[in-house]
């Protein structure tokens, strides 16, 4: 959420900022409902200070020559008229109140002055290309075809069991899944400086509204059913980071780099914005994995922890030796909390195109205010709002593909990278 004080200095600068992110920020409603709240504020204040002065009138009634019960009477008219006139200015108040905050609940971050402009993707900026995408002497398949000559992906059993968009796995397949799983963790846990994590898999609204998935991304979301209000996990982003609700972290717990926290979990989406793209295969699936990547750190360090996790995801695919590319996204691509974003887009040969296989995102201060995650600045002895980050380490069903797509042999076979081989115990995937 957006600092009110910063909208009120300069709400026009606001709407400006927002601009960049292809976001209308409704500035005449946010003056208005602004406005009415201090009138509101100023009116309960003078009705309490006329109550304290009403409610001392007795002994002056009385001078005046009335009897103690008239003089009670009148003092007691004139306090109930008082009270319920503060009542409703409370009430009024806090409704404006309300509708404040769910205007700025609704309101996206402000993108960072280097996100360059843009409309969508395509828009984009690259920052650097790692690896040579392979050259094949035989037509490249993509990993869907190769999953079911190989007798190991299955859509039409996921179908028959759930629906679209699901998938079963068997055999070296599954088995590919689960080692590339530990092969993350354990880098991110033994090189990066993360501590693993492992956390609920479903989560209340206050904390999906923390990270900022609601009210924006609602329909995306899958909602349990009843009276709960649960909902599965788009992310591990979501828990992760809540982990920091409602806390003031020592310094001294931050340490010099801040927090790190890294957690595997299962990951869905009703990817309701995604109707007709990525219909065929498992890079667009209502159930996936990620190992995901968090950071909380002191504001001055935020910028250069982007750089860093960024960096911590580009290790992972460096080491699987997957030709990837770096991309900062433009504001019309921007996600809705982020200030600042960088995907990493892996080459896949059966689709013959880069496609994003991780988003590493600095939501400075825009989660931590939704969430009241706070420091103590031992400067000042004062709690500050912290910054938090977020990236993919990777989404692990994606990395599945690449390593299928990139490794494929003009027999069906597959061949696993090198560091992979310690987790997977062959270097090749054959037919079953």
């Amino acid at each position: 959420m957006l600092d009110i004080k910063q909208v009120r200095k300069d709400p026009q600068f606001i709407a400006e900022a927002l601009r960049k992110k292809r976001y209308d920020f409704p500035l005449d409603d946010f003056v208005r409902l602004d406005s009415q709240r201090k009138e509101a504020d100023v009116r309960s204040q003078d009705l309490l200070a006329e109550r304290k002065k009403a409610s001392k009138q007795i002994g002056a009634l009385i001078a005046q020559g009335k009897s103690v019960d008239e003089a009670k009477a009148e003092v007691n008219e004139t306090l109930d008229r008082l009270s319920s006139e503060l009542d409703a200015a409370v009430e009024e108040a806090k409704t404006v109140q309300q509708a404040l905050d769910e205007l700025l609940m609704g309101t996206p971050n402000l993108p960072d002055t280097a996100v360059p402009e843009g409309v969508d993707e395509d828009d984009n900026e690259e920052i650097l290309t790692w690896g040579t995408p392979p050259v094949l002497s035989f037509e490249a398949k993509d990993h869907a075809d190769l999953g079911e000559a190989l007798g190991q992906l299955d859509f039409e059993l996921a179908g028959k069991i759930t629906g679209s968009r699901f998938s079963v796995m068997r055999g070296q397949l599954a088995k590919l899944q689960r080692a590339l799983t530990h092969f993350m963790l354990d880098l991110h846990t033994t090189r990066h400086g993360y501590t693993e994590v492992y956390v609920p898999f479903i989560v209340n609204s206050d904390s999906l509204y923390g990270t900022g998935q609601l009210p924006k991304f609602a329909e995306d979301s899958f909602k349990l059913e009843g009276d709960s209000g649960y909902y599965l996990i788009p992310t591990a982003e979501v828990p992760v980071t809540n982990m920091l609700r409602d806390r003031i972290v020592e310094d001294a717990e931050l340490g010099d780099a801040g927090m790190k926290f890294t957690a595997h979990t299962p990951c869905f989406r009703s990817e309701a914005g995604s109707y007709g793209r990525d219909t065929r295969g498992l890079i667009r699936q209502h159930q996936f994995e990620k190992v995901e990547l968090v950071q909380a750190v002191r504001p001055s360090q935020s910028d250069a922890a982007l750089e860093e996790l960024t960096g911590h995801a580009e290790a992972v695919l460096q080491a699987l030796e997957l030709p990837y590319r770096k991309v900062r996204l433009c504001g019309g691509d921007l996600g809705f909390s982020a200030a600042m974003t960088y995907d990493l887009e892996v080459w896949l040969p059966g689709q013959n195109a880069y496609r994003e296989i991780s988003s590493c995102s600095n939501f400075r201060d825009y989660q931590a205010r939704r969430m009241q995650a706070r420091w103590r600045n031992p400067e000042t002895g004062k709690p500050e709002l912290l910054h938090t980050l977020n990236g993919s380490g990777l989404a692990v069903g994606r990395t599945l593909v690449a390593v299928v797509e990139n490794g494929q042999q003009s027999d069906g076979s597959i061949t696993i990278p090198s560091a992979l081989v310690p987790y997977f115990g062959t270097d090749t995937i054959t037919s079953q």
